[in-house]
């Protein structure tokens, strides 16, 4: 036995837990039974969550009202924020469930412990029970669902779903104790108390591991010693003695109240003495000593009120209940109507029940089947199609699938504008933000936020302008001047470097593919017409990398025989285009912040002979005469 197990319950309406290992659909089971049953306070007093900082919490319902459960970063910090909480529910994985239990045991608030996991080794459960026989605890698991004190404490998921707590009648405290090694059985059985008697006081799931913290003994035995329990119903299993001990206690007289109990595996006989491994560690066959017959028998010598087959069970229980209540040994329960929990809104909107308007809406994409689609297309068919980035690029930027000529035009400009040198602003910004020390994200944002009319963000404007004068029949002189009257820029044209010279070879090389490739290049050719009366200004007036991708987008969108000329237009309003310059220089925005960060370079500091200081003389100073004076000329 893992601990004291005297003074009656483990667990009353006041019972407070420690859930280690947070894990929110047990968490909420547990604090929906506590509004089931009208407790005035959550069972959970705290969740610890291994290296947590401080004033962390998890948020949950209790009823309608939602509440912050605070987090703590070690079971010791928890306890001492909470004295109250008695109780330690470790749903930790077989891995950390041994030393996460063992650093709870030095914990003088807590009397009990519950191991949720599977597959604890036997020898890290052996040494938490002599541990916990040190300490004076009680360790219920591992392998196990938990317990329930009816109408007051609940582990975990034990009991299932609420609907399953109300039809067990497990809201309010009935008469019987029941102790098992198998937590779906107990569920059932719950079932069948709340059909044949009026209900469970206390039940515990002990866990179906060779080596469980405590025995179905145990329980029995405490089982005696509570008032309210006045009968007491055992489901064991083939293997291990225990029941043996529930035998020896009803000869010695330390037993008094009826025992109904049944032994799963009896078909374990016909397996003759070959050793065969049923569902827990613990139920194995092949020892004629640990056979259901055998413990059986000895319950029944002992006793013990035993049928003679499952389906028995329950006929033999109903008959025990009434016999008690005949003799007025038992007074039934009154049964208590549960407090109803408010209906949650994701279920309800999931069954029909409400309306609910969305807050969202989302055309292009959904997540919620068995795979993620990009407008209607599965992710296994772009994947297994081979879509290109172009492809996926016209699939969630204008719900279409693009020709091919297109999407390969998409992509020749994601690589021939993803970067510039280390010189433009975006990224000497990326360059200085790395240098100093800022994370990959950061410095990525560093270099888009230049992005704007002076630097790569004119595609957009430049294709609106080109489309507008072009479909206007408006002549290059017109266009020009007319927006030099208004103070505006030709968008799209010009260049710091580049001239009639010394053209730039990636407006060379997009114009050549359009060309040879696009249905037409209608406002190409309008925008050469334009640089061909802007170069008679200025030979550095020349189509920059903008103004040819502004006005071949235009091309291109309206060569896709699918989008019609007021949704070419949308496109450029909503600023789609300039979506693509910043999707391209963001990959070379991300090279020079890597390239920075692998070479480790230190802060940068702009060097002083690149600044031209020009302070204004000094018109002021501080009057001696007047410390109250403010300053004089």
């Amino acid at each position: 036995m893992g601990g004291s197990m005297e003074g009656g319950s483990l667990f009353s309406r006041e019972t407070q837990a420690l859930f280690y290992n947070y894990k929110a659909a047990p968490v909420q089971r547990m604090l929906d039974f506590d509004y089931l049953c009208r407790r005035e306070k959550p069972s959970i007093a705290a969740i610890v969550s291994p290296g947590s900082k401080p004033g962390g919490f998890r948020k949950a319902f209790f009823g309608n009202t939602e509440i912050a459960i605070p987090v703590y970063g070690s079971s010791a910090e928890a306890a001492a924020a909470h004295p109250k909480a008695d109780v330690f529910v470790n749903y930790s994985s077989h891995r950390s469930a041994y030393q996460s239990t063992l650093d709870c045991l030095p914990v003088p608030s807590i009397r009990v412990l519950v191991i949720i996991a599977e597959g604890v080794p036997e020898r890290d459960v052996k040494v938490l029970i002599a541990e916990c026989k040190k300490s004076n605890k009680v360790m219920i698991g591992p392998a196990t669902v938990g317990g329930i004190q009816a109408g007051g404490f609940k582990i975990g998921d034990t009991a299932g779903t609420v609907e399953n707590i109300i039809r067990c009648k497990l809201h309010r405290p009935g008469s019987i104790g029941f102790v098992s090694k198998s937590g779906g059985l107990s569920n059932e059985m719950y079932n069948v108390l709340a059909r044949t008697t009026d209900g469970l006081f206390e039940g515990v799931a002990v866990g179906g591991d060779a080596y469980p913290g405590t025995t179905l003994s145990d329980h029995v035995r405490r089982f005696q010693d509570i008032p309210e329990i006045k009968m007491i119903v055992v489901l064991g299993e083939l293997g291990g003695s225990d029941e043996y001990g529930v035998s020896e206690m009803l000869k010695s007289g330390v037993l008094t109240k009826p025992i109904v109990a049944w032994i799963s595996g009896s078909c374990a006989t016909y397996f003759n003495s070959a050793e065969v491994q049923f569902g827990h560690a613990g139920a194995r066959s092949g020892n004629l000593d640990e056979s259901a017959a055998s413990k059986l028998t000895a319950l029944r010598e002992a006793g013990a009120i035993c049928p003679t087959s499952f389906e028995g069970f329950e006929p033999l229980i109903a008959e025990t209940y009434m016999k008690l209540v005949e003799s007025g040994e038992l007074v039934p329960k009154p049964e208590i109507e549960p407090q109803m929990l408010p209906g949650d809104l994701h279920q309800a909107i999931k069954a029909g029940q409400v309306r609910k308007a969305t807050n969202m809406v989302c055309t292009i994409s959904d997540d919620r089947g068995e795979e993620p689609s990009y407008v209607g297309v599965p992710i296994s068919e772009v994947i297994g199609q081979s879509y290109s980035v172009g492809d996926v690029i016209s699939l969630l930027w204008f719900k279409r699938l693009l020709p091919p000529w297109a999407t390969k035009f998409i992509e020749l400009v994601l690589v021939t504008a993803a970067d510039h040198g280390p010189c433009v602003s975006g990224a000497h910004n990326s360059i200085v933000a790395a240098r100093a020390g800022k994370d990959l994200v950061s410095s990525l944002c560093s270099g888009l936020l230049t992005i704007g009319p002076r630097f790569g963000g004119a595609v957009d404007q430049a294709a609106i302008n080109f489309r507008n004068a072009c479909d206007s029949d408006t002549s290059a002189e017109a266009f020009v001047e007319g927006l030099k009257k208004k103070g505006l820029r030709v968008e799209g044209i010009g260049h710091r470097i580049k001239t009639a010279e010394n053209r730039d070879m990636r407006v060379e090389l997009l114009s050549g593919y359009a060309k040879e490739n696009f249905p037409s290049t209608k406002y190409l050719s309008y925008a050469e017409t334009v640089e061909g009366y802007t170069l008679q200004k200025a030979n550095n007036l020349v189509l920059n990398i903008d103004g040819c991708i502004g006005a071949l987008f235009v091309d291109m969108l309206s060569g896709c025989e699918s989008f019609s000329d007021v949704e070419v237009g949308e496109i450029l309003e909503l600023g789609a285009l300039n979506g693509i310059f910043v999707l391209s220089r963001s990959i070379g925005l991300i090279g020079h912040a890597l390239d920075q960060k692998r070479m480790k370079q230190p802060l940068y500091r702009h060097p002083h002979e690149d600044v031209l200081y020009t302070q204004p003389e000094r018109p002021y100073k501080k009057s001696k005469s007047d410390p109250d004076s403010k300053m004089d000329m």
